[in-house]
């Protein structure tokens, strides 16, 4: 699964939200494998989206959009959708433009729009949705197939949204979001290869973990050996110990989407947030491994603060940065992608980032007037 163009509008904190996956020309000389389609070579595709920002710019919640779409479009289920409007009385919708098989090219068109009763309550729902789908060919470009789409797109309104939603092949993704209350454990079952993953991960950020064990008489758990304490740590169970760091914890989360990508187990990942408490050098590591395993028709997400990886060797294309304006009420959050402002390739991209070329830098006028404070 692929994820080629999304516009949200009315949904979490975006408003008249775009944001493209695509690029139009060959790149020479990048070490991002099969950037296109499998027997597509014209039909290019951002493989690596690593999406920086400031927090609270939308880095997180573009995720969340992501994968109540997908619970949407898998579940037939539109109470997650529903749940996250940002204003009630108002329509909300999205398009998704999206590539399952290698084969066929999707467009999503969905709106959901309140339905008050007859004492003006918003009790109800209309959900208007349409699937719109071309054949992809041999030679074909993903702006070909846009064309295509918009050609012969019929979207006229629709009473029954399930079997538009049948139209869509199944869908595979794995999302691993930060947890700010507490973590619950969620381990691949029957994974032979998961346990010696998490046990690299595990030994490279804690130094005095001595071993990570599969416990045999306890269904998919694993025991953490440090001296003089063993940490069972279980799937299903919460992950709230105080014996291992933040860093630590995160790095179990981190040996899943490791499992997974590595045995292609999913198409699309996202993974949000999990080196806040990670050393850079350990998550640009991390970054590359996952990089180089990513296979043909797959999709990474990877969000981040570590200007570091600015430095890795990846074309410009492959990131983008959040960025939050209040002030702009018609499109308050925007994603701005590092090619359409560097063009040239001896343009550098951390000193780009450095001088705020995007403008995504937070202000910190509020913090330094903490100073006065004590002048009052």
């Amino acid at each position: 699964m692929i994820i080629l163009d999304l516009e949200v509008d009315n949904y979490y904190s975006f408003k008249n939200f775009h944001v493209n996956f695509t690029y139009p020309k060959k790149i020479v000389g990048s070490n991002i494998q099969d950037e296109y389609l499998v027997d597509h070579p014209n039909f290019r595709y951002k493989k690596v989206n690593i999406i920086m920002g400031a927090n609270a710019s939308g880095k997180t919640t573009l995720g969340y959009m992501l994968r109540s779409i997908f619970y949407f479009i898998s579940r037939k289920n539109v109470a997650l959708l529903v749940e996250n409007i940002a204003n009630p009385k108002k329509k909300a919708s999205f398009v998704l433009e999206m590539v399952c098989s290698k084969d066929k090219m999707y467009r999503v068109r969905c709106e959901i729009a309140p339905k008050p009763d007859d004492s003006g309550n918003m009790s109800e729902i209309m959900v208007n949705l349409h699937v719109t789908s071309v054949i992809i060919g041999p030679r074909d470009s993903y702006e070909l197939c846009k064309k295509k789409l918009d050609d012969i797109e019929n979207v006229e309104e629709t009473t029954n949204y399930i079997e538009e939603l049948d139209k869509i092949e199944e869908l595979y993704w794995l999302f691993e979001h930060p947890d700010d209350v507490y973590r619950v454990l969620h381990f691949p079952p029957k994974d032979a290869l998961f346990p010696r993953i998490l046990k690299n991960v595990l030994m490279t950020l804690d130094p005095a973990i001595t071993n990570v064990e599969l416990l045999k008489n306890v269904k998919n758990s694993y025991v953490i050996r440090i001296p003089n304490k063993d940490i069972v740590i279980q799937d299903g169970e919460k992950f709230n110990t105080k014996l291992l760091s933040s860093g630590t914890k995160a790095g179990v989360e981190v040996a899943v989407v490791l499992s997974s990508l590595i045995q292609g187990k999913n198409s699309f990942y996202y993974c949000d947030e999990k080196f806040s408490y990670i050393s850079s050098d350990t998550e640009k590591a991390i970054l590359g491994v996952m990089i180089d395993s990513i296979r043909p028709n797959e999709q990474l997400f990877f969000t981040t603060h570590n200007t570091e990886v600015l430095d890795m060797d990846l074309p410009k294309h492959a990131f983008s940065f959040m960025k939050k304006d209040v002030t702009n009420k018609e499109e308050p959050i925007k994603c701005l992608n590092a090619s359409d402002y560097l063009k040239r390739n001896t343009d550098s991209l951390k000193r780009a980032v450095e001088n705020d070329l995007f403008s995504v830098a937070p202000s910190t006028d509020l913090i330094y007037e903490i100073l006065d404070l004590k002048e009052e």
